[in-house]
């Protein structure tokens, strides 16, 4: 065999094992993405909701807040946030009147709740939220996209809209 027979021989293996190195890299990366969707579906509660300052500090948001988030596995999920101890009050309303106090409308405004559809986009880490109903009737039939990523069996969600991208929300399994 000639030196360059023998040379394009070895050029043609060590290509041939690059590439499909690169393949199992991929395999692997789509595994590693499909398992973390797959730690998605259930219930969440809220340990922290942060925001970014200008020096990229994160700072907890608002005075601290509590919640829940669930998604079913199949393609609904709901999000209620509240204010830190928002359940310590002594107001008292009944529901669906329209006669209410000030101070309690105020406190009303301490919820955040929506009910939605959810697809995952996995080759950008980002769950889209299609909003079925919402606490504020203006956001109702909005569509929403949240970066999400695992740091062991917590769920950390940004979101991608510029008004609340500075938000984090870090999240842990109910079980």
């Amino acid at each position: 065999m000639t030196f360059q027979k023998t040379v394009l021989l070895l050029c043609s293996i060590v290509l041939f094992q690059s590439c499909q190195e690169k393949q199992v890299s991929k395999e692997n990366n789509k595994l590693e993405k499909s398992s973390e969707v797959d730690k998605l579906p259930g219930l969440w509660k809220l340990q922290a909701m942060e925001q970014k300052d200008s020096l990229g500090n994160w700072n907890e948001w608002g005075g601290g807040m509590q919640g829940y988030l669930m998604y079913d596995g199949d393609k609904n999920m709901a999000l209620h946030l509240l204010k830190k101890d928002y359940e310590k009050t002594s107001l008292e309303f009944p529901n669906f009147t329209d006669t209410i106090s000030e101070a309690a409308l105020k406190h009303l405004t301490g919820s955040y709740v929506y009910i939605g559809n959810y697809k995952i986009l996995s080759d950008k880490n980002i769950v889209e939220h299609t909003r079925l109903s919402h606490s504020n009737p203006g956001e109702w039939g909005k569509v929403v996209q949240r970066r999400f990523s695992f740091q062991g069996d917590t769920l950390i969600v940004q979101p991608v809209e510029d008004k609340n991208a500075s938000l984090r929300l870090k999240w842990l399994k109910k079980k």
